[in-house]
């Protein structure tokens, strides 16, 4: 199979977008959070990070992940390409169009997989499990594209994440993220697509298990936030609480619950 390069990408044009994604998730979310504010170091590397796939928030969020950890590389990752032809403008900041359940969108697919490992400046973003699932449903598939394009690898690291968007006491629901283990393919040359199927599901079952207890425990002190979103319930409620707060002398506080009172419980 030959290879080939990666589109050129517009710092401008992702500049841009990236500044409506970044208030689009604060929109949307009361914060995005990272579990123990670990990150993995990319140093020289090439990167292929592959996500489990809760719901179409996604790409946004693994966009705001990098913009704030990694803001010095480049994002790349394959989109269904009927969903790219509705917004062209996304093939020049690293949506890369793939015809998915076709052998042509397979090729196509390992082609940029390779590519992208031959780059150190880049993160290639893989929804591995290729459709929406819940985060909970165990055990985790992922499709064996991504085991073929990990067979095919032969530097760098590939990474799994999990994101998970629960509803914690605000009205608008919490992104988390968390990141597993660093894998180096060049370490397993041997290694067969069927053993890399069982390798990274694994791998992402466990990260994705982690996160979900995290989630569970609702604790923001064990996250790192990345940035901060919306607070409060809006509206008639929050206006009254304003009004009694101003009433009584006091800075009004539109988080639903105190984040001192909910994480140390009497």
């Amino acid at each position: 199979m030959h290879t080939t390069s990666l589109p050129p990408f517009s710092h401008h044009r992702y500049r841009a977008f990236m500044t409506y994604v970044r208030w689009y998730i604060r929109r949307h979310f009361h914060a995005l959070r990272l579990l123990g504010g670990d990150r993995p170091s990319l140093d020289g590397e090439s990167v292929t990070i592959y996500t489990n796939h809760p719901g179409w928030w996604d790409p946004l969020i693994f966009l705001s992940v990098a913009d704030v950890l990694y803001p010095k590389r480049l994002n790349y990752g394959p989109i269904d390409s009927a969903s790219l032809g509705k917004y062209r403008f996304l093939e020049c900041i690293g949506f890369l169009g793939i015809e998915p359940g076709s052998w042509k969108g397979s090729a196509q697919f390992l082609r940029y997989a390779q590519a992208a490992s031959l780059r150190d400046d880049v993160i290639f973003w893989i929804t591995s499990q290729g459709m929406f699932v819940d985060p909970r449903q165990r055990p985790v598939h992922i499709r064996p594209g991504v085991s073929h394009a990990a067979a095919k690898i032969q530097r760098g690291i590939i990474i799994p994440m999990a994101v998970e968007y629960p509803f914690w006491t605000e009205r608008f629901p919490e992104a988390l993220v968390a990141f597993g283990q660093p894998i180096r393919p060049a370490e397993f040359c041997n290694r067969s697509p069927q053993e890399w199927t069982h390798v990274l599901s694994t791998a992402l079952q466990e990260t994705q298990d982690k996160l979900a207890a995290a989630a569970c425990r609702r604790n923001p002190s064990e996250f790192s936030t990345l940035f901060s979103g919306r607070v409060g319930v809006g509206g008639f409620y929050d206006l009254v609480r304003w009004i009694r707060a101003r009433i009584r002398g006091e800075s009004f506080d539109p988080a639903h619950v105190t984040l001192s009172v909910r994480d140390n419980p009497p």
